[in-house]
């Protein structure tokens, strides 16, 4: 598909020509500011500049601590209190490293659901989509090696409760364990491979980022309307989009500025309040918490995780007909990855022609159904594994497999959609009134 019509980078002075013919930097800067956006784009489209801010500053501080982290079972927890102590402003780095985390992960919540709902994964924009899920996955990684450094209690149990499940992959699966936790179980050598990984994968994080932008160069972006921008010439498209700077980048930074005053007030004054405190004990092998969990974000997939037990049927007909490969521990395995699995396919699962949610009446009630359940999956997960929760949890993992496998391609089929506006334009005066923004061509 051809890109959006619009003016690209045109070298003026002699020293910009001879450095555009030698490294055109100038010029992918430029394209990447001024990019034609959608005119219609509303405040959901604002989190992208917090994910990017995330990403920033979670690399920044991340190397800072780094410096001044030991990783080595003897000395971890107490070089995590040497900075809290000793180094300046290394409480403020834990802090900011630490929440940002949490933001992180509301962002990104936010960011999944918006293209779920305004149907950002359908074409031309399925790599998009992928390369996001990919990023996510990558972000879970990242962030759960990070929880095992601090080396508390929460830390240890942690680690060997989720490399644990490794273990239920049938034929690899203790094989596989044994070399990601370097020997038998939880020790030094884990935690080498974790501080090292954890330095790692953000700079893999931002080179796919880099990648993902790139995809929606191509494709454009998204709108509310899911209406595509007119390509036929360079006027039409003027009536359609705006130049992402300064339009777009102004709101993004107000929108920032919102979200980072309410940041720094918790990392201000509750800093801790999502931690747990059974992780500013030292870790002890010989001491198990008496209810393990994990970081909020972590928790909608570790209720998953959990609720296929050996006494659900489903649990049973695939221990049944596979002769027992499938066990009650690899069917939640299976259920979790699963769940992230489905997210990635709906590209392909949604069946209907219209992109966006708004104009799909039947699919809104189902979507807003998906994002309670979402939640009550993350209260569930944080909840022992007894009755009722463990029921509760059935139900709920239950409701999300049925809305992508089931309930999403039979309303593509049955539901009758609201009619959409024939163009980005109608959409922005119809809420607006005519606009007198349009660049001058």
């Amino acid at each position: 598909m051809a890109g959006i019509p619009h003016d690209h980078y045109e070298p003026k002075s002699g020293i910009e020509k001879w450095v555009d013919s030698r490294l055109p930097v100038i010029g992918l800067l430029y394209d990447t500011l001024m990019i034609p956006t959608p005119r219609n784009l509303n405040w959901w489209w604002i989190w992208g500049i917090v994910l990017a801010f995330c990403l920033a500053l979670q690399i920044v501080t991340g190397i800072v601590l780094a410096m001044h982290y030991t990783p080595h079972v003897s000395l971890a927890f107490a070089s995590v209190e040497h900075i809290m102590r000793d180094v300046n402003g290394g409480y403020m780095l834990r802090y900011l490293h630490a929440n940002g985390a949490s933001l992180f992960f509301l962002a990104v919540y936010i960011h999944i659901f918006r293209g779920l709902f305004y149907g950002s994964y359908k074409a031309p924009r399925e790599i998009t989509w992928i390369v996001g899920i990919v990023i996510y996955l990558l972000m879970m990684a990242t962030a759960f090696m990070g929880y095992v450094l601090p080396w508390g209690q929460m830390s240890f149990w942690g680690a060997t409760v989720i490399t644990g499940i490794l273990g239920a992959v049938p034929f690899v699966g203790p094989d596989i364990q044994t070399w990601i936790l370097g020997g038998p179980a939880v020790d030094n050598a884990t935690l080498n491979r974790f501080f090292s990984l954890h330095y790692l994968l953000p700079f893999v994080i931002a080179g796919l980022v880099i990648v993902h932008i790139w995809a929606f160069h191509t494709t454009g972006n998204n709108n509310p309307t899911g209406v595509e921008v007119r390509r036929g010439s360079k006027a039409e498209a003027n009536k359609d989009t705006l130049p992402f700077w300064p339009y777009f980048v102004i709101k993004d930074l107000f929108a920032l500025a919102l979200v980072l005053v309410i940041f720094f007030a918790v990392v201000g004054f509750m800093p801790n309040y999502l931690g747990h405190p059974d992780n500013y004990i030292e870790a002890n092998p010989l001491a198990t918490p008496a209810h393990i969990v994990p970081e909020w974000y972590f928790l909608p997939f570790y209720a998953i995780l959990r609720a296929f037990t050996g006494e659900v049927w489903v649990v049973q007909a695939a221990s049944f007909l596979t002769g027992g490969i499938i066990d009650a521990k690899f069917f939640g395995v299976l259920a979790m990855f699963g769940a992230i699995l489905a997210m990635a396919l709906v590209p392909w699962l949604d069946t209907s022609s219209v992109r966006s949610g708004r104009y799909r009446p039947m699919f809104r009630w189902w979507f807003y159904l998906l994002v309670i359940d979402f939640f009550a999956l993350m209260w569930l997960g944080s909840m022992p594994a007894e009755e009722p929760y463990a029921s509760f949890s059935l139900i709920a993992s239950a409701y999300w497999f049925a809305y992508f496998l089931v309930i999403l391609p039979i309303l593509g089929v049955i539901e009758k959609p609201e009619p959409t506006p024939a163009t980005i334009e109608e959409d922005f005066a119809a809420h607006y009134g005519k606009s007198d923004a349009t660049p001058a061509e």
